[in-house]
């Protein structure tokens, strides 16, 4: 299951940007035609963020859906097929969104200021 080293990934990546710093939400991107599971990630999360400052965040997931572009008649056109067809038969598609996997936003508990 490769949604666990990209889970583990996605920690890391958070980790090195806010240090000890506790986390409360992560927000992430993964699109349909990502080839990542949601799902998997969701169950991964809480595994690898256990003993670090994400432990007990909520996790949340937009997934956007794919979009192509066949290149031979040039229609648009929304698919969460990983091997998508355009209506006219062609499978000679560019993918134009929904590929994404990215943090889009972390959430962190406000530092109290050390003031006396």
């Amino acid at each position: 299951m490769h949604e666990l080293a990209v889970t583990q990934s996605v920690v890391d990546a958070i980790l090195d940007r806010t240090g000890e710093a506790e986390v409360r939400v992560v927000r992430l991107v993964v699109g349909r035609l990502s080839g990542v599971v949601a799902d998997s990630v969701r169950f991964c999360f809480d595994l690898v963020a256990e003993g670090t400052p994400l432990a007990g965040a909520v996790l949340a997931i937009d997934e956007p859906a794919g979009r192509a572009r066949c290149r031979r008649c040039g229609a648009g056109f929304d698919t969460d097929d990983p091997l998508p067809l355009c209506a006219c038969g062609c499978a000679d598609i560019a993918v134009t969104g929904g590929d994404d996997l990215r943090i889009a936003s972390v959430s962190m508990v406000p530092v109290s200021g050390g003031g006396g």
